[in-house]
């Protein structure tokens, strides 16, 4: 069976939720071979091996915390390398953040071959892996695959559910030999992001969102009680994060971030098309708005017509009774 290599995405040694993801996805198409680049790469093993590597290259130097990038890509076309002249390599996955996207475009490149970005399902077909795609600001879904080389797909969070599947995940050390380029942009600093104890938005279960209707900063603490009460993460619409209710990094839609949870919990949100592009591939939606008109009504799952300061307090508090 022909190898699929899926690049680890951790935080010293701790593997983050989409890796896991991409290796359920790989076990569809091929047998997974992890790719654990930097400081803690050895300590992904245990981790990746009960998700179904079974195979871990790993790596460690300063240059990838030191550079931008580069290092990174220098060090998956070894393991493109390395695996293809072992046997046959189906496809490379990668997660698909800002910086993954970025790795995956560098190295297709490098490799002449095809890319596909935000894949939300994978399969396999009779000429390679097909991946779906959410596209059009999420008005079509598509399926492709890539023509010519190794495809090199990226996969947005919460497209697979995670699923244990205990493999071997011998650990091999990958030989890297960086490339002039990889010391070309150097990190200079750092500043930790101030945690706030919920999920990270884009990998988060549950999303609860607000928008123009939540009419200012200080009503936030409304959206951030409901999603507290059920571990979620908080977003909000180009409306809110415009007006400076809350911050740009939470924002969700097309010139925001996009997400896929499980639940989606819209309130004071009308559903402009900037938006939804952001969240429509969300598995359940619940939209509250005081207007029975909202185009946002048009994609929902459940809808509640009513005043959101009324409606969401008695959701969190309900919440909090069955947890309780």
């Amino acid at each position: 069976m022909a190898e699929v290599l899926v690049y680890v995405d951790h935080v010293d040694g701790a593997v983050r939720k989409p890796t896991l993801e991409l290796l359920t996805l790989a076990r569809r198409v091929g047998e997974p071979v992890a790719v654990a680049l930097g400081a803690g790469a050895g300590d992904t093993v245990a981790a990746l091996a009960e998700h179904g590597a079974v195979k871990v290259l790993t790596h460690e130097a300063a240059e990838y915390a030191d550079y931008l990038v580069v290092p990174k890509v220098d060090a998956l076309q070894a393991a493109v390398g390395a695996v293809s002249s072992e046997g046959s390599l189906a496809a490379v996955l990668v997660p698909s953040s800002a910086e993954g996207k970025e790795i995956a475009a560098r190295l297709a490149l490098r490799l002449g071959s095809g890319v596909i970005t935000d894949a939300v399902d994978l399969e396999a077909g009779d000429e390679g892996p097909v991946a779906t795609q959410s596209v059009f600001a999420a008005a079509f879904t598509t399926k492709s695959r890539v023509s010519k080389g190794t495809p090199v797909i990226t996969v947005k969070p919460n497209s697979a559910a995670v699923e244990a599947a205990p493999a071997a995940g011998a650990v091999e050390a990958l030989s890297v030999t960086f490339s002039a380029a990889a010391t070309g942009t150097k990190v200079t600093s750092r500043t930790p992001r101030e945690s706030t104890g919920r999920p990270e938005l884009t990998e988060a279960a549950i999303v609860v969102s607000g928008g123009r209707g939540v009419n200012g900063a200080e009503n936030f603490a409304i959206i951030e009680a409901l999603a507290d009460s059920l571990g979620a993460a908080v977003g909000a619409s180009r409306a809110a994060v415009d007006a400076g209710w809350y911050p740009h990094t939470n924002q969700v839609g097309q010139t925001g971030k996009s997400v896929s949870p499980q639940l989606y919990i819209a309130s004071g949100i009308s559903g402009a098309i900037q938006h939804r592009a952001g969240m429509q591939t969300s598995k359940t939606i619940v939209a509250i708005n005081k207007d029975a008109e909202a185009p946002i009504f048009e994609l929902v799952d459940y809808g509640v017509v009513g005043d959101l300061f009324d409606v969401v307090p008695q959701l969190t508090e309900e919440v909090k009774s069955r947890k309780g």
